[in-house]
């Protein structure tokens, strides 16, 4: 029997990765993070706000249910310099994040899995739709059974360390299937809903929370074409993205995109399509799952966003963690999101876009 600590938010994935657990046999733990506690009384009232009392006492209530401990873990230090800043940074620097990559990669699976692990676990779980398979001794990560599901992509930067002690007991199911188990146990999250905005912007507009934290990230400035002509003003360079069209207030006669976020002249250049130059891309950050980086290009298919389509690429590992990306089909990616590699249905490793 192993002992296995849950990551719990509250939510029915993660009660019913635990409970699945549990009947498994396993010593289960859950632990809650609180990770966001400004208040917001709106959010509150539409429980979103991430690390809500109602989200805490919902996973603690679900491990009473199924008779383990729970405990209450504060991470807002961690979560407010890893996450929340590195998010409002990256705005400022002109580039689109992330911020659930990196809470994955800093909070979930290196402050919690240390701690977790420094506890004497044997295992970190979650209730991410992903799987870890391991065969011959190595453990490789898998997209999840449920297509429309699959969060595969958020977990690419985990290495053998990590998977080889990672439980994700609900990537072999459906979320019908998990919500019917869920009301199977009695479990008070069955038909709790999911949220689709940013944990610590419940409301969704990240633009008034940029306003707030960080104004020059919205402050007006030019929006120029290639050759340095000015062709209107903008009201913000985090309220556009490198590949955008829709929405730019200007026009040339044909369509033009954004091609590029100047942070240091608050100029939003845009351009034609063949502009983009997406077919090539640098990567930094980049790591695999396996551990080792391949010392030959690889072809793979990649994912250039959460919920898009795989694109073939070649993959050529470069020096100090960065790879060059040469896309061998169409697709287009901003500044600061994720590139993950794939190999049908295992993930390979993954980076950001420089």
């Amino acid at each position: 029997m192993a002992t296995v600590v849950v990551a719990m938010s509250g939510g029915v994935d993660s009660s019913v990765a635990a409970t699945v657990l549990k009947e498994q046999g396993h010593n289960v733990i859950g632990v809650n993070l609180r990770l966001y506690s400004k208040a917001n009384a709106e959010a509150y009232r539409l429980s979103k706000q991430c690390c809500t009392l109602d989200s805490m006492r919902d996973a603690e209530s679900v491990c009473n249910s199924i008779g383990v401990p729970f405990h209450a873990l504060n991470m807002e230090r961690e979560f407010g310099t890893d996450v929340v800043d590195y998010f409002v940074g990256e705005y400022l620097k002109g580039r689109t994040p992330n911020p659930c990559v990196a809470c994955n990669a800093q909070i979930k699976f290196k402050h919690l899995f240390n701690q977790a692990m420094a506890l004497g676990a044997d295992y970190l779980a979650t209730g991410h739709y992903a799987r870890v398979r391991h065969e011959e001794g190595l453990a490789k990560l898998l997209t999840g059974v449920d297509p429309d599901k699959d969060q595969s992509y958020a977990l690419y930067m985990l290495g053998p360390r990590e998977l080889q002690r990672t439980l994700l007991p609900i990537g072999e199911q459906t979320k019908s299937e998990t919500r019917r188990l869920a009301a199977q146990y009695g479990l008070v999250t069955a038909n709790k809903p999911e949220s689709q905005d940013i944990c610590f912007i419940p409301d969704g507009d990240y633009k008034g929370f940029l306003r707030r934290r960080a104004p020059q990230a919205v402050a007006p400035g030019q929006i120029k074409d290639t050759s340095g002509r000015v062709l209107g003003r903008h009201q913000g360079l985090a309220f556009y993205t490198v590949g955008q069209r829709r929405g730019l207030g200007v026009t040339a006669g044909h369509p033009l995109y954004v091609t590029q976020l100047d942070a240091k002249a608050n100029t939003v250049v845009v351009g034609s399509r063949e502009d983009l130059g997406t077919d090539r891309l640098l990567l930094h950050g980049v790591s695999f799952t396996h551990g080792l980086t391949p010392a030959e290009p690889i072809r793979a298919d990649v994912k250039l966003r959460y919920r898009g389509a795989n694109v073939p690429a070649l993959v050529t590992p470069l020096d100090d963690g960065a790879a060059q990306l040469d896309l061998l089909g169409p697709g287009s990616i901003a500044p600061g999101q994720a590139v993950v590699f794939y190999d049908g249905e295992e993930v390979l490793g993954g980076g950001k876009v420089s």
